[in-house]
């Protein structure tokens, strides 16, 4: 076979594909002959139905689906031939002016681009480290305290303070008409950890039980309550009860109701420090991995394959359709989602996939089996039965690929941080645990 292979544009390619008509013709009749055999038809046996009755009702059919797999196998053929890289699926399209007894097609396609990466000593990475501190520790340790807390309600003379738990009925007005959500009985919030708007917070502080108040408070602009957004709102407010929180000492006891198994404060802090260390680790490589993609993305020139876009626009559209259904959104699947809110998302995805794809191939970064295996072992570790999570990973191979994928964009990130420009920052604990 002679392929001739047409450049329309940039990574455009077209070629013409030919099938003999009597070929087509042969495989249409063997297919009928074969349904045959098990067509049912009124007033026929199985198997019996005449081949014009079958020919007349599935025929249509037959020769589309004859078509289809004859040049699919014909255009397979030809790119292997031309020796292409097809990215995405072909557009088929029919061609007149076919020599006599034969039928063609122009095959539309595209290939995958040519990568190049530049220097990448050139490249410029920020690397960033996180110091565990004792500091992070006691933090820890008292939210620890905070999800075992015990409340016990204040003398009647007491006014509500920070830290305390108040429980309140509370109406809001604006203009003096009440607004949805505004209304609320036995209400309960701690008082001075954000629950509440500040000025809300702050006027209950000090009130006693059985008091009741009236206060202004003055909605932000960017409230997530639209219709209340921007306003000014009166607030009567009635404390029922103020309940004082008690925290448990950081001592045995907590330790061993933390699963700590000798039950020494050492031993809970140690056991902190390790976990935190294993999210710092994996915190810091998260943001390191990404200031490389960053880089590589800067260093490498290549054109992207728009089918390879158009279907990892359509991947996103159908993950933002299954995160409405999973929220209870009604007809999710018929939501209207504009595509080219995900463009510029998807061509980001997909000129880095080439370009690690093609530094992985280059450098023989591929993910071998000890480091899949290792990666698995240290993400189990944070699990009570970590050898159930090792099973569960390495019995699905969806859940393997994800793994692999993982690793291998931690082989890319340490081969470019070796020849990189690397500036090191140091990122205090809370920083990066928020970002």
């Amino acid at each position: 076979m002679s392929v001739q292979v047409e450049t329309l544009e940039k990574l455009e390619r077209r070629i013409t594909l030919t099938l003999p008509t009597d070929t087509i013709a042969s495989e249409v009749e063997s297919r009928l002959k074969r349904l045959a055999r098990t067509v049912k038809a009124d007033g026929f046996r199985p198997g019996k139905v005449p081949m014009s009755v079958v020919a007349q009702r599935y025929g249509y059919s037959v020769h589309y689906e004859v078509m289809n797999d004859k040049v699919g196998e014909q255009f397979n053929a030809a790119v292997n031939e031309a020796k292409l890289r097809v990215a995405g699926a072909p557009r088929i399209t029919e061609k007149d002016g076919a020599p006599e007894g034969q039928v063609a097609f122009d095959a539309t396609f595209e290939v995958y681009p040519e990568v190049k990466i530049g220097d990448l000593s050139g490249a410029e990475v920020e690397r960033v480290s996180t110091e565990v501190t004792d500091a992070a520790i006691d933090k820890t340790l008292d939210i620890l305290r905070k999800q075992r807390r015990t409340f016990q309600q204040r003398a009647a003379a007491d006014g509500a303070a920070e830290g305390d738990r108040v429980t309140i009925d509370f109406e809001g007005k604006i203009d003096g008409v009440p607004f949805e959500g505004g209304k609320a009985e036995a209400f309960q919030f701690i008082i001075g950890e954000g629950q509440m708007l500040e000025q809300f917070d702050q006027a209950v502080r000090g009130m006693k039980a059985g008091e009741s108040k009236t206060f202004p408070l003055q909605f932000p602009a960017d409230y997530h309550g639209k219709d209340v957004a921007g306003k000014e709102a009166d607030f009567l407010v009635t404390l029922k009860k103020v309940e004082a929180q008690h925290l448990p000492e950081v001592n045995e006891a907590l330790a061993k109701s933390l699963g700590i198994k000798d039950g020494t404060v050492e031993a809970l802090r140690a056991d902190i420090k390790k976990n935190l260390e294993r999210e710092v680790k994996f915190r810091v490589l998260a943001r390191n991995k990404s200031s490389v993609m960053e880089a590589l993305l800067k260093a490498a020139e290549l054109d992207v394959p728009k089918a390879l876009v158009a279907g990892e626009v359509e991947r996103m559209t159908e993950g933002a359709r299954a995160d409405l259904k999973k929220r209870g959104i009604k007809d999710a699947e018929k939501a209207p989602i504009p595509a080219e809110i995900f463009e510029p998302q998807a061509e980001r995805r997909v000129r880095l996939g080439l370009v690690v794809g093609e530094l992985v191939r280059a450098n023989n970064l591929q993910a071998k089996p000890e480091q899949l295996q290792a990666h698995i072992d240290e993400m189990a570790q944070s699990y009570e039965r970590p050898a159930e999570v090792v099973r569960w990973y390495l019995s699905d191979r969806s859940r393997m690929a994800e793994v692999e994928a993982v690793v291998i964009e931690n082989n890319v990130a340490e081969f470019v941080l070796a020849k990189a420009k690397v500036t090191d920052k140091v990122v205090p604990f809370d920083e990066l645990m928020v970002g």
